[in-house]
């Protein structure tokens, strides 16, 4: 197994597989050779067609940033001009098919401004920091938070003796 948890198969299985490829083997006569699944081995001959043996032994690593224009052209060389997924990546340089299959649904969906990319993360807040209060401002707070203090501790006292009044007990001292 390789070292990162994120590739399953390790770059020795890979590089057999780019070797029975490169002498013309098919996906089903790989599986068969390597023992493994047929969906995996034909997701590497597409991967081997577009980018070579470099590119099938390049997995795992850092994922592949692409330009607001190659999406736009390998989205649009699929819907409008036809070509296969496996033909776009072979003319884009791009190295896995989901992001084609992923832009090609959004190309589809909502044209080429759906391939914009999007802002990452949280979203500002709606209004800017708070501006530096002057010492005016800084005591009226301080006054109104007073009075409100003083208006809870009011009505707790309030509350408090018409509960004893209910009860009809004396206070205590």
């Amino acid at each position: 197994m390789a070292a990162d948890m994120r590739v399953k198969y390790d770059v020795a299985l890979r590089k057999k597989a780019a070797d029975l490829f490169a002498r013309g083997l098919g996906y089903t006569a790989v599986s068969s050779e390597l023992g493994m699944p047929k969906r995996t081995v034909k997701g590497w001959q597409r991967m081997f067609r577009a980018t070579g043996a470099e590119g099938l032994l390049d997995v795992g690593g850092s994922q592949s940033g692409y330009s607001f224009e190659t999406r736009v052209a390998a989205a649009r060389s699929v819907v409008d001009e036809g070509l296969t997924r496996s033909e776009a990546m072979a003319r884009f340089g791009i190295r896995s098919e989901s992001p084609i299959a992923r832009w090609v649904k959004a190309y589809r969906a909502g044209g080429a401004e759906a391939l914009r990319p999007k802002p990452k993360g949280r979203p500002r807040g709606s209004g800017s920091k708070p501006r530096k209060l002057t010492r005016e401002q800084e005591l009226e707070r301080q006054v109104a938070r007073l009075e409100a203090e003083v208006a809870y501790l009011k009505k707790s006292i309030a509350l408090k003796a018409e509960k004893r009044s209910r009860t009809a007990k004396e206070p205590r001292s």
